[in-house]
Protein backbone atom coordinates (compact mmCIF):
# COMPACT_ATOMS: atom_id res chain seq x y z
CA UNK A 1 0.00 0.00 0.00
CA UNK A 2 1.45 3.36 -1.07
CA UNK A 3 -0.24 5.46 1.61
CA UNK A 4 -1.15 3.36 4.65
CA UNK A 5 -3.03 5.00 7.48
CA UNK A 6 -2.18 4.74 11.15
CA UNK A 7 -5.28 3.78 13.11
CA UNK A 8 -5.38 3.61 16.90
CA UNK A 9 -7.74 0.88 18.13
CA UNK A 10 -8.76 0.70 21.77
CA UNK A 11 -10.44 -2.33 23.33
CA UNK A 12 -12.38 -1.59 26.53
CA UNK A 13 -14.57 -3.66 28.82
CA UNK A 14 -17.91 -3.47 27.02
CA UNK A 15 -19.39 -6.57 25.46
CA UNK A 16 -18.44 -6.87 21.80
CA UNK A 17 -14.81 -7.96 21.77
CA UNK A 18 -15.27 -9.82 18.43
CA UNK A 19 -15.94 -6.46 16.77
CA UNK A 20 -12.64 -5.02 17.93
CA UNK A 21 -10.59 -8.08 17.05
CA UNK A 22 -12.15 -8.31 13.59
CA UNK A 23 -11.45 -4.60 13.06
CA UNK A 24 -7.77 -5.12 13.88
CA UNK A 25 -7.61 -8.08 11.52
CA UNK A 26 -9.17 -6.21 8.59
CA UNK A 27 -7.02 -3.11 9.07
CA UNK A 28 -3.84 -5.18 9.13
CA UNK A 29 -4.88 -7.27 6.11
CA UNK A 30 -5.60 -4.04 4.23
CA UNK A 31 -2.03 -2.90 4.86
CA UNK A 32 -2.66 -0.20 7.45
CA UNK A 33 -0.72 0.37 10.66
CA UNK A 34 -2.49 -0.32 13.95
CA UNK A 35 -1.69 1.11 17.36
CA UNK A 36 -3.50 -1.09 19.87
CA UNK A 37 -4.51 -0.05 23.38
CA UNK A 38 -6.59 -2.13 25.78
CA UNK A 39 -8.03 -1.82 29.27
CA UNK A 40 -7.73 -4.29 32.12
CA UNK A 41 -11.42 -5.14 31.93
CA UNK A 42 -11.01 -5.86 28.20
CA UNK A 43 -8.90 -8.83 29.28
CA UNK A 44 -11.86 -10.23 31.22
CA UNK A 45 -14.25 -9.68 28.33
CA UNK A 46 -11.85 -11.31 25.85
CA UNK A 47 -11.78 -14.45 28.01
CA UNK A 48 -15.56 -14.45 28.51
CA UNK A 49 -16.58 -13.85 24.89
CA UNK A 50 -13.78 -15.39 22.85
CA UNK A 51 -11.93 -17.77 25.19
CA UNK A 52 -8.94 -15.53 24.50
CA UNK A 53 -6.47 -15.05 27.33
CA UNK A 54 -5.41 -11.53 26.44
CA UNK A 55 -1.93 -11.14 27.94
CA UNK A 56 -1.17 -8.36 30.40
CA UNK A 57 2.14 -7.52 28.72
CA UNK A 58 1.76 -5.42 25.54
CA UNK A 59 4.80 -7.09 23.94
CA UNK A 60 3.11 -10.48 24.23
CA UNK A 61 -0.11 -9.19 22.67
CA UNK A 62 1.88 -7.61 19.85
CA UNK A 63 3.71 -10.85 19.10
CA UNK A 64 0.57 -12.99 19.33
CA UNK A 65 -1.63 -10.84 17.09
CA UNK A 66 1.16 -10.14 14.60
CA UNK A 67 1.58 -13.86 14.09
CA UNK A 68 -2.14 -14.56 14.09
CA UNK A 69 -2.95 -11.96 11.45
CA UNK A 70 0.28 -12.08 9.46
CA UNK A 71 1.26 -8.49 10.22
CA UNK A 72 4.46 -7.10 8.76
CA UNK A 73 7.23 -6.07 11.12
CA UNK A 74 6.26 -2.83 12.86
CA UNK A 75 2.75 -2.83 11.36
CA UNK A 76 1.16 -3.54 14.75
CA UNK A 77 2.27 -1.78 17.91
CA UNK A 78 0.69 -2.38 21.30
CA UNK A 79 0.94 0.08 24.19
CA UNK A 80 0.33 -0.22 27.92
CA UNK A 81 -2.36 1.69 29.82
CA UNK A 82 0.17 3.98 31.51
CA UNK A 83 2.67 4.23 28.66
CA UNK A 84 2.72 8.02 28.55
CA UNK A 85 5.65 8.20 26.15
CA UNK A 86 3.70 6.25 23.50
CA UNK A 87 3.05 8.19 20.26
CA UNK A 88 -0.75 8.49 20.69
CA UNK A 89 -0.25 10.35 23.99
CA UNK A 90 0.95 13.47 22.17
CA UNK A 91 -0.51 15.80 19.59
CA UNK A 92 2.92 15.90 17.95
CA UNK A 93 2.42 12.33 16.68
CA UNK A 94 -1.31 11.52 16.53
CA UNK A 95 -2.80 8.64 14.55
CA UNK A 96 -4.79 9.41 11.43
CA UNK A 97 -7.89 8.16 13.25
CA UNK A 98 -8.92 6.29 16.38
CA UNK A 99 -11.62 3.73 17.13
CA UNK A 100 -12.74 2.61 20.57
CA UNK A 101 -14.38 -0.74 19.88
CA UNK A 102 -16.08 -1.88 22.00
CA UNK A 103 -16.52 1.30 24.05
CA UNK A 104 -17.81 1.22 27.61
CA UNK A 105 -20.07 3.98 28.85
CA UNK A 106 -17.41 4.77 31.45
CA UNK A 107 -14.79 5.32 28.76
CA UNK A 108 -17.24 7.36 26.70
CA UNK A 109 -18.06 9.53 29.72
CA UNK A 110 -14.38 10.07 30.52
CA UNK A 111 -13.67 11.11 26.93
CA UNK A 112 -16.64 13.48 27.00
CA UNK A 113 -15.23 15.14 30.13
CA UNK A 114 -11.63 15.21 28.90
CA UNK A 115 -10.33 13.30 31.92
CA UNK A 116 -7.33 11.59 30.26
CA UNK A 117 -6.72 9.32 33.25
CA UNK A 118 -5.15 6.56 31.12
CA UNK A 119 -3.63 6.21 27.67
CA UNK A 120 -6.93 5.29 25.99
CA UNK A 121 -8.62 8.44 27.29
CA UNK A 122 -5.57 10.60 26.55
CA UNK A 123 -5.27 9.25 23.01
CA UNK A 124 -8.94 10.03 22.36
CA UNK A 125 -8.45 13.53 23.79
CA UNK A 126 -5.50 14.05 21.44
CA UNK A 127 -7.47 12.87 18.42
CA UNK A 128 -10.30 15.30 19.23
CA UNK A 129 -8.03 18.29 19.83
CA UNK A 130 -6.01 17.58 16.69
CA UNK A 131 -9.14 17.39 14.55
CA UNK A 132 -8.70 13.73 13.60
CA UNK A 133 -11.45 11.15 13.20
CA UNK A 134 -12.67 9.48 16.40
CA UNK A 135 -15.18 6.62 16.23
CA UNK A 136 -16.76 5.22 19.39
CA UNK A 137 -18.58 1.89 19.19
CA UNK A 138 -20.74 1.56 22.32
CA UNK A 139 -22.43 -1.76 23.06
CA UNK A 140 -25.06 -0.96 25.66
CA UNK A 141 -28.83 -1.10 25.93
CA UNK A 142 -30.92 0.67 26.95
CA UNK A 143 -29.18 4.06 26.97
CA UNK A 144 -29.79 6.23 30.02
CA UNK A 145 -30.17 10.00 29.81
CA UNK A 146 -26.58 10.26 31.07
CA UNK A 147 -25.33 8.06 28.22
CA UNK A 148 -27.31 10.03 25.65
CA UNK A 149 -26.14 13.40 26.96
CA UNK A 150 -22.50 12.29 26.82
CA UNK A 151 -22.94 10.95 23.29
CA UNK A 152 -24.64 14.16 22.17
CA UNK A 153 -21.81 16.24 23.62
CA UNK A 154 -19.24 14.19 21.71
CA UNK A 155 -21.27 14.15 18.50
CA UNK A 156 -21.38 17.94 18.58
CA UNK A 157 -17.57 17.88 18.75
CA UNK A 158 -17.47 15.81 15.57
CA UNK A 159 -17.02 12.40 17.18
CA UNK A 160 -18.75 9.55 15.34
CA UNK A 161 -21.01 7.55 17.65
CA UNK A 162 -21.49 4.19 15.97
CA UNK A 163 -23.42 1.76 18.19
CA UNK A 164 -22.86 -1.93 17.52
CA UNK A 165 -26.27 -2.38 15.90
CA UNK A 166 -26.04 -4.89 13.04
CA UNK A 167 -28.63 -4.74 10.27
CA UNK A 168 -30.53 -7.72 8.93
CA UNK A 169 -31.31 -6.61 5.37
CA UNK A 170 -28.18 -8.45 4.21
CA UNK A 171 -29.75 -11.74 5.37
CA UNK A 172 -26.91 -12.69 7.77
CA UNK A 173 -26.31 -16.42 8.08
CA UNK A 174 -23.89 -16.42 11.01
CA UNK A 175 -22.65 -14.43 13.98
CA UNK A 176 -19.59 -13.57 11.88
CA UNK A 177 -21.87 -11.90 9.31
CA UNK A 178 -23.32 -9.72 12.07
CA UNK A 179 -19.85 -8.83 13.32
CA UNK A 180 -18.71 -7.97 9.79
CA UNK A 181 -21.72 -5.68 9.28
CA UNK A 182 -20.68 -3.45 12.18
CA UNK A 183 -16.98 -3.57 11.33
CA UNK A 184 -17.83 -2.61 7.76
CA UNK A 185 -19.58 0.53 9.00
CA UNK A 186 -16.50 1.42 11.07
CA UNK A 187 -14.22 0.94 8.06
CA UNK A 188 -16.50 3.20 6.01
CA UNK A 189 -16.02 5.95 8.60
CA UNK A 190 -12.25 5.50 8.36
CA UNK A 191 -12.25 5.59 4.57
CA UNK A 192 -10.82 2.08 4.39
CA UNK A 193 -11.88 -0.05 1.43
CA UNK A 194 -13.36 -3.44 2.22
CA UNK A 195 -15.68 -6.16 1.00
CA UNK A 196 -17.01 -7.39 4.33
CA UNK A 197 -20.67 -6.91 3.53
CA UNK A 198 -22.81 -6.14 0.46
CA UNK A 199 -23.92 -2.55 0.10
CA UNK A 200 -27.52 -1.46 -0.22
CA UNK A 201 -28.69 -1.62 -3.81
CA UNK A 202 -25.71 -3.69 -4.95
CA UNK A 203 -25.53 -7.44 -5.55
CA UNK A 204 -23.02 -9.47 -3.57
Amino acid sequence: MSNPKTIAVALTGASGMPYGVRLIETLLSAGHRVWLLYSQVAQIVAQQEMDWKLPSRPAEVEAELSERFGAAEGQLRVFGREEWFAPPASGSNPPDAMVVCPCTMGTLASIAQGLSANLIERAADVVIKEGRKLVLVPRETPFSAIHLENMLKLARLGVCILPANPGFYTRPKSVQDLVDFVVARVLDQLGVEHSLAPRWGESE
